[in-house]
């Protein structure tokens, strides 16, 4: 990530939010085995975000499984993809025999107008679009939702972004762990781990 990325991202987050983000989100990716490392129990501590750009299906189902996930949150606004397995029906499918739920929150994601400022790399105006969005009271459903399903099982935040910092998932569990306590973990998916 360019420091420009970051320091847009950082700008964009209210005064509150940026502290509390410090606080409980982990600084750094990590590995699905780090957070078993360090003897975490993730369905107590923490909530997870993963992005699948890149990577194979098969490789994020088994980063998932290592890392203990019960239930995948899919927070992409349309669950449909290009890349092979990661359609709704598809990805929901593969989460299913690996033994996790599946859940898609769309009201989540990130609506066309952010997609195309993220692309164009304009971050003053993706977070801008993207505060708004969460702020909305279909977002807040979705929102609570997510918290009471992470309170249930270790869950993780799907997206297709790899980079967690310029993704809108990393503001939503920004805005759960300020509401519900947790441990932000993101994890990187690790090739042909399965």
């Amino acid at each position: 990530m360019s420091a420009e990325a970051g320091k847009h991202r950082t700008a964009s987050v209210p005064a509150a939010s940026a502290g509390s983000r410090r606080s409980k989100a982990s600084p750094d990716a990590v590995s699905a085995s780090d957070a078993g490392a360090r003897g975490e129990t993730p369905a107590v501590l923490g909530l997870f975000t993963i992005g699948y750009e890149k990577a194979r299906l098969a490789d994020v189902v088994a980063t998932l499984t290592a890392a203990g996930i019960g239930t995948l949150i899919d927070v992409c606004d349309r669950p449909i993809s290009r890349r092979p397995g990661f359609s709704k029906r598809q990805l929901e499918a593969a989460i299913e025999e690996a033994g996790m739920r599946y859940l898609s929150l769309r009201a989540l994601g990130t609506p066309p107008e952010g997609r195309e400022a993220g692309r164009r790399r304009d971050w003053d105006r993706f977070w801008h679009i993207v505060e708004t969005w969460l702020a909305s009271p279909k977002a807040e459903l979705a929102l609570h939702e997510a918290g009471l399903l992470a309170q249930q099982s270790a869950s993780v935040l799907l997206c297709y972004e790899a980079d967690w910092r310029v993704c809108h998932r990393s503001r939503i569990a920004e805005l759960l762990a300020e509401r519900h306590g947790f441990t932000v973990h993101h994890l990187t998916v690790a090739d042909g781990v399965s």
